[in-house]
């Protein structure tokens, strides 16, 4: 049975921005949950102090949990080349950060859309870039997760493989053991287009994933489109809903994930209404899983 854990998306702003809220108080939050594991941020504030990574780590294993994968948002797509190369190292960094907490999985992303970058050029940056990192990857036993991204918290434009033909065409072009894909379902509906007809193309390669449900409190993805390019992080009228209350069928999902013997991890982004919240969709997730996955032996942490 897949493993099950939980990424802190009502928090980010604390943890990230303004310091009201410490990565402890976090993991005993989340200690509570039945999850199996924490999904880490690169861009926590504590993180910046290297000294703190492995008191992370036992903190979130005096709570039994694992610290499996690393969320970090790479902006490959950048036309200065010193720029680009600044992000790989960034890159590496994150990896070393990944092993240290005692993690296998760290996220890459393509980048920015930005104005003025053709389909051809912003591949070639990021598939360039990846490849950079992929042997730094391997020598620490991490593998790169590429991500069909919508937008990160602090990013100016979306992301520049947010179409399902871009991401296949970035996917495709790297071939390596360590390289696969995180799957986010409901980032799809957000570049207008179906995740089970994205899942399909992409579902031999996914490794870990993402469970979410997406929607819009006020106006159409019409309105998100005119309002997203040029404006930090998320638009105002995005939300990540309760898992399970949203658009995304759940059965179908992981009815094709089973298919292919996926096995890996799920972080869930939600609980930006409270915890409780939070509690409600690991416990949607856990009896889909239970119901997809009822003949897997449970597996030793």
């Amino acid at each position: 049975m897949p493993y099950l854990a939980a990424f802190p998306k009502a928090f980010m702003q604390a943890l990230c921005k303004d310091g009201s809220m410490h990565i402890a108080e976090w993991i005993e939050l989340a200690g509570k949950l039945d999850i199996d594991g924490l999904e880490w941020y690169a861009g926590f504030l504590e993180m910046e102090d290297e000294k703190n990574w492995l008191r992370f780590r036992r903190q979130a294993e005096d709570h039994g949990k694992q610290i499996p994968m690393m969320c970090c948002s790479p902006d490959f797509t950048h036309p200065d080349p010193a720029f680009r190369n600044g992000e790989v190292a960034k890159q590496k960094r994150w990896i070393d950060m990944t092993r240290a907490l005692g993690g296998s999985y760290c996220r890459v992303l393509s980048g920015q859309r930005r104005p003025g970058i053709s389909v051809d050029e912003g591949l070639s940056y990021a598939v360039n870039c990846i490849e950079a990192c992929l042997p730094y990857a391997h020598e620490n036993g991490v593998s790169l997760i590429l991500e069909n991204h919508y937008k990160d918290d602090f990013w100016e434009f979306p992301e520049f493989a947010q179409k399902a033909d871009v991401f296949c065409r970035l996917v495709n072009s790297i071939q390596h053991p360590d390289f696969g894909v995180n799957f986010d379902p409901s980032n799809a509906y957000l570049a207008g287009e179906d995740p089970l007809e994205l899942l399909k193309l992409i579902s031999n390669r996914v490794i870990t994933m993402h469970a979410s449900d997406r929607y819009l409190i006020r106006g159409t993805l019409e309105d998100l489109r005119r309002e997203e390019a040029g404006v930090k992080g998320y638009a105002s009228r995005l939300r990540h809903g309760e898992i399970g209350k949203g658009l995304n069928d759940y059965d179908a999902i992981f009815r094709e994930l089973e298919g292919v013997g996926f096995d890996g991890w799920i972080s869930i982004e939600d609980g930006v209404d409270g915890m409780d919240q939070l509690a409600r969709s690991v416990s949607f997730l856990r009896h889909k899983m239970e119901t997809h996955w009822p003949k897997t032996i449970a597996r030793e942490l």
